[in-house]
């Protein structure tokens, strides 16, 4: 007999999460699988701001990812030992099947010496994202200006430091001295504390000569000091919006479309699962930078599946450095 636990949303939420919106349920999955199925024990579950915006419905698990290993199987695909990464939500056990929707169920990517749960983060979505959404989609050139704010999270530390690699300059907003700190021993090139400096202060100080690329994870405020800064024919990435995540009424900010219209700017809308089919192209590039040291990563561990919530209300208060992952 198999007993899993999973958190269910329990209430929708208003403002930042609470843990009373979660309540955390057993289920039993003794049950003989289907063809193509897999019986998964999550070793380490990711908790990721995206989950604040795109939540189910009240009853339903709380959606995100995981990585573990095959306790059981009738997929010929899979055997029992392999480690996975799987979409089924927070859950202590799953059973997952490869055939309607691949990203529910996925081999994890080799990752050398790297610990298991960096296949949620650097080596997983948010570090797909940043490889993505900067190399290929934005395009950076050498010598080139690169803006990146939630820069000591785990989407925007790779990205500083991919635009480094990439030879740009790079300026960075964080929230923290030990953030700033943190950023600024992976070589970017200017870094504030955005409690600290106001976005006008700082661009004054590090872009003299204006940005190339945005790559965007705060909306809000930020980014209408940004645009101001953008360079003709700049390339501004949209990611996320997490200033905006828990204010229910519709904050208004000045039009930007004059500016994006002067500048003749490009603004992308990004998702990273749109290029779920393309994720192996980056892995043996990011993996080598990793090896070679160019590229590093920070997890922030909570330990225990009991302290899900707690791991996802903390995302919202800076409580993580890099990647916020829950260890079962």
């Amino acid at each position: 007999m198999v007993k899993a636990k999973k958190w269910i949303l329990k209430k929708q939420f208003e403002g930042l999460p609470k843990k009373s919106d979660f309540e955390l349920v057993e289920e039993d999955l003794s049950r003989d699988l289907k063809d193509g199925e897999v019986l998964v024990e999550s070793t380490f579950l990711s908790v990721d701001p995206y989950m604040r915006v795109y939540k189910k419905t009240t009853g339903e698990v709380m959606i995100g990812s995981s990585v573990g290993k095959v306790l059981k199987t009738n997929n010929k695909k899979f055997k029992v030992g392999d480690k996975v990464v799987i979409n089924a939500g927070w859950r202590t056990h799953a059973i997952v099947s490869d055939k309607v929707n691949p990203y529910e169920l996925r081999h994890l990517a080799p990752l050398g010496d790297l610990p298991l749960s960096a296949g949620l983060g650097v080596m997983g979505m948010p570090g797909m994202t940043a490889y993505f959404g900067l190399v290929d989609v934005c395009k950076p050139k050498v010598g080139e200006t690169v803006l990146v704010n939630g820069a000591a999270g785990a989407v925007g530390s790779v990205v500083g430091q991919l635009a480094k690699i990439k030879g740009c300059t790079v300026i960075g907003f964080a929230g923290t001295k030990e953030k700033c700190d943190w950023l600024k021993s992976l070589n970017f090139d200017h870094v504030f504390n955005y409690k600290e400096t106001d976005v006008k202060t700082a661009l004054d100080k590090a872009a003299p000569k204006g940005i190339d690329v945005y790559f965007d994870n705060v909306g809000g405020d930020f980014t209408v000091d940004a645009l101001n800064y953008m360079n003709p024919f700049g390339r501004i990435l949209v990611c996320g919006a997490i200033s905006t995540y828990h204010d229910g009424s519709r904050k208004m900010v000045p039009d930007p479309f004059m500016t994006i219209l002067q500048k003749k700017l490009t603004v992308y809308g990004f998702i990273v699962t749109d290029v779920l089919n393309r994720w192996g192209e980056a892995f043996p590039e990011m993996l080598l930078w990793l090896q070679q040291g160019k590229l590093q990563f920070r997890e922030t561990v909570t330990e225990g599946f009991e302290n899900m919530p707690e791991a996802f209300q903390s995302l919202f208060s800076g409580g993580n450095t890099g990647k916020a992952v829950v260890k079962a």
